[in-house]
């Protein structure tokens, strides 16, 4: 996961994540996750080589969705799934975790967060 900068809000900063080293935070004009806050919408990055200003924090990683957590229509924090395989994921991946990403901004307290 990646949360909105309370302080900074056109930047995300690492959040709960498990795997490799990930990066401390993400402009919004940065990268998929960058990409992805900015425009409100789920990315399905089948390489993620091809995508502009795709952010390299891990080497291994070849496909990449994100999906922004909104809450009352705005960004609080984006889910970002990394794959080591071209094409590891699909729509059916990306509704799984819009679903899961809805859970989330529904039952959390954004508000301990400066939302």
């Amino acid at each position: 996961f990646y949360v909105l900068d309370p302080k900074t809000p056109s930047q995300l900063i690492l959040g709960p994540f498990h795997g490799q080293v990930a990066c401390q935070t993400i402009a919004f004009s940065r990268g998929v996750c960058g990409y992805a806050a900015t425009h409100k919408t789920i990315q399905v990055v089948n390489n993620v080589e091809a995508f502009p200003n795709h952010i390299a924090c891990d080497g291994a990683t070849k496909s990449e969705v994100v999906v922004p957590l909104l809450v009352d229509g705005e960004v609080v924090a984006v889910l970002d799934v990394d794959c080591t395989v071209l094409s590891g994921f699909d729509e059916e991946d990306a509704l799984a975790l819009y679903e899961l990403a809805e859970i989330l901004a529904k039952g959390c307290d954004w508000s301990e967060m400066g939302f």
